[in-house]
C-alpha cells in the first residue's frame, strides 16, 4: 500500500490523536510502580453514578503493548479501514530527554506500519495530578536557545521520513502549550531559520487551542505559528453552566467534579462563531477522566456513536466548503483510554464510533 501524505488538493483528511503509553517505562516504573502503563488507570475505574460508563474496556485490539510491531500494525490497518488518514503521535522532549519514545523510534526504524503520522509536542510538566500544573512536578520543562536547536535538529531526521504528514510540502508540527514557551514567535523563527539550513525547507507549525485557563484562543501568525488546532472537548467553555444540584445528583460524595451533557458540547461546537484566523477543527467521540482523577475529573454523560457522526459530518462539511484551507480534521482521541476518548472498539459499542467516523467521511455511502 504506498502512503500519500500530501493535504493538498485532497479530500478531507481526519487525523487522531495516538497516546503511546501502552507499554512499561522506568520512569512510570518509579513513578506510579512497577509495570505501570494506562492500562492500570482504565482497569481500576468505577462507576460514579447510576448509569455511568466505567470502566471503558477494550474490545478487538485487546489491552496491547505498543512495544510490540504487531499491535502498531493493527491499529494502523483498523484506522485505515474505517477512514482515519493518520495519527498525530504525543511527542514528549524534556530540554533532551525523550520519553515514552519507543513506539515512534521502532516506527521510524522498522519503516512500519506504512501510514501517515506527524508529531505533536505535548510540553506540559509531568505531575502526579495529571493536569501538566507546578505542583508535585515529576519532570519538568525547561526552555533555552540551545534547546530549541537540540530539539529541531533531533525532529529533522522525523520530518524527512516518507510518511511524514505534509501541508503543501511542509511538515506539520503541533506544539500542546505554545503558552508556555518564553517566546513563541522566537522560538518558531528558530526552528524555521534552522529547518532551511539542514535542508528540511519550510515547516508548517500548529498551535493547539485547549483546555486550560491560561490559553486564549488567538491569531496564531501573531505568534509565529501557521494556523491552530481546535483540541475537543472545551469543556472549559460549559462547565459553569451547569447546577450545583445537579453535580449533586449524579456525584453526591464528591461534588468538586465537573460534567455536562455531550449533546450540550456539540451545541456549543456547532453554534460556536467561525474564528478569523487558519485553524482545524477538531471533534471528540466522549470525554471522562475519572478513570485518573479521585477529584476534580471531568465527564460528559450520554455520548453516543450518533451525535458523534453528526458532529463530525458537519465539522467535514464546513471544511470541504472553505476556501484556502487545507482540509484536516483533529479527533481527540484515537486510543485515550484512561480519558474515556477512544475511537478504538470497546465493549460497550464495538466498532460503532468507527463505523460512525466513516459514514460522516462518506455521507452519500
Amino acid at each position: 500500500m504506498s502512503v500519500n501524505t500530501e493535504t493538498q488538493g485532497v479530500s478531507t483528511k481526519l487525523v487522531a490523536f495516538h497516546l503511546p503509553q501502552f507499554y512499561p517505562t522506568p520512569y512510570n516504573d518509579e513513578w506510579w510502580g512497577k509495570g505501570f502503563t494506562e492500562w492500570t488507570n482504565v482497569t481500576k475505574a468505577r462507576p460514579r453514578f447510576r448509569g455511568h460508563y466505567q470502566p471503558h474496556l477494550p474490545a478487538d485490539l485487546g489491552f496491547y503493548d505498543l512495544r510490540l510491531p504487531e499491535a502498531r500494525e493493527a491499529q494502523a490497518a483498523l484506522a485505515s479501514q474505517y477512514g482515519i488518514y493518520g495519527f498525530c503521535y504525543y511527542h514528549y522532549w524534556f530540554n533532551g530527554k525523550r520519553v515514552l519514545e519507543r513506539p515512534v523510534d521502532e516506527i521510524l526504524r522498522l519503516g512500519t506500519p506504512n501510514f501517515p503520522f506527524c508529531l505533536c509536542w505535548a510540553n506540559d510538566n509531568w505531575t502526579r495530578a495529571w493536569d501538566g500544573a507546578n505542583k508535585q512536578v515529576l519532570l519538568q520543562q525547561a526552555y533555552s536557545d540551545e534547546d530549541d536547536l537540540n530539539h529541531i535538529r533531533w525532529l529533522a531526521h522525523v520530518f524527512n521520513d516518507p510518511r511524514y504528514i505534509r501541508v503543501q510540502g511542509k511538515p506539520l508540527f503541533l506544539i500542546y502549550r505554545s503558552q508556555h514557551l518564553p517566546s513563541p514567535p522566537k522560538t518558531t523563527d528558530r526552528w524555521r531559520e534552522e529547518a532551511r539550513r539542514l535542508g528540511i525547507g519550510e515547516l508548517h507549525l500548529c498551535r493547539v487551542e485547549n483546555n486550560y485557563d491560561d490559553d486564549t484562543p488567538t491569531d496564531p501568525r501573531s505568534l509565529g505559528f501557521d494556523a491552530a488546532v481546535e483540541f475537543q472537548p472545551k469543556v472549559r467553555l460549559l462547565r459553569h453552566r451547569l447546577p450545583q444540584r445537579a453535580m449533586q445528583r449524579f456525584f453526591p460524595h464528591a461534588t468538586n467534579h465537573r460534567f455536562h451533557p455531550y449533546s450540550e458540547l456539540v451545541s456549543h461546537a456547532l453554534s460556536a462563531p467561525a474564528v478569523t484566523y487558519p485553524r482545524y477543527p477538531g471533534v471528540c467521540p466522549s470525554w471522562d477522566n475519572s478513570a485518573r482523577l479521585k477529584r476534580k475529573a471531568w465527564a460528559l454523560t450520554n455520548s453516543s456513536p450518533d451525535q458523534y457522526e453528526r458532529w463530525l459530518r458537519e465539522v467535514i462539511r464546513r471544511a470541504q466548503i472553505q476556501q484556502g484551507n487545507d482540509k484536516i480534521v483533529f479527533i481527540n482521541a484515537w486510543n485515550e483510554w484512561a480519558e474515556g476518548c477512544h475511537l478504538e472498539p470497546c465493549q460497550k459499542w464495538g466498532r460503532q464510533y468507527l463505523e460512525a467516523t466513516y459514514k460522516a467521511l462518506h455521507p452519500s455511502t
